[in-house]
């Protein structure tokens, strides 16, 4: 072949790739960020580990993030915000995601970025100001309150959530299984816990209900369920 026509040939190549290469990098994918829980992973001891905080956020929180990205890439959900992504990939509000939206790992993704939020170091004692008012008034005491939350863990058969919710101006607890999320429910989340057993079998083998003792005990940050109070009062009167 002539030089003349390789070289044609080479032009057009290069023209080719860089259009493609300009096409691809122009596009613009939002890769969702792993948020770290707020505090040292091993400040929670002892009554949840450095190691387990090391595999439940480092390796199955993380996981959820890096699957939810690749899943997304290039879909119309791209670029969209974690609770947009948890809401569009609903059915219709239902409470279980359909299996076959890419987006199934977002909601255990937005539950784990609430539960870190949800306790603290020097965590437990009790609520006070206005959380403590609804409490005695929606359950008759804190202790109440606690024991409902306890059961409500305790029988949630398999992996799942117990929650501390706000509906209608009453506190109420739920629990949800697997990876259902509460953004498309009819209550605002205030506090949860996880019981899937990777969340503390490492420290608790198979004693649930020490685990959740512990949790309620020495873990709960009253303070931010309180803020989340305020807020889901402000919105309700906003609406």
């Amino acid at each position: 072949m002539p030089n003349e026509e390789l070289n044609a040939i080479s032009i057009v190549f290069l023209v080719v790739q860089s259009r493609a290469t300009s096409s691809s990098s122009s596009r613009v994918t939002a890769q969702l960020e792993l948020k770290a829980p707020p505090y040292p992973l091993d400040a929670l001891e002892p009554y949840m580990s450095q190691k387990t905080l090391e595999f439940h956020w480092g390796k199955h929180h993380r996981g959820y993030v890096d699957n939810l990205n690749k899943q997304i890439a290039g879909t119309d959900l791209d670029g969209l915000t974690l609770e947009e992504i948890v809401v569009k990939s609903y059915n219709n509000g239902s409470p279980l995601p359909l299996s076959t939206m890419p987006p199934r790992h977002g909601a255990p993704i937005w539950n784990h970025d609430f539960l870190w939020t949800s306790i603290k170091p020097g965590g437990g004692g009790k609520p006070s100001g206005l959380l403590l008012e609804l409490i005695e008034r929606d359950f008759g005491s804190v202790d109440a309150l606690l024991s409902e939350f306890k059961q409500a863990a305790l029988t949630q058969f398999g992996s799942g959530w117990a929650w501390l919710g706000y509906r209608a101006g009453k506190l109420v607890v739920e629990k949800t299984a697997n990876a259902v999320n509460p953004l498309v429910s009819d209550y605002t989340p205030l506090l949860v816990v996880d019981v899937w057993e990777h969340a503390y079998y490492l420290d608790y083998q198979n004693r649930r209900p020490d685990f959740v003792s512990t949790f309620i005990e020495k873990l709960i940050s009253w303070d931010a369920v309180s803020a989340r109070l305020d807020e889901a009062i402000a919105a309700s009167k906003s609406a």
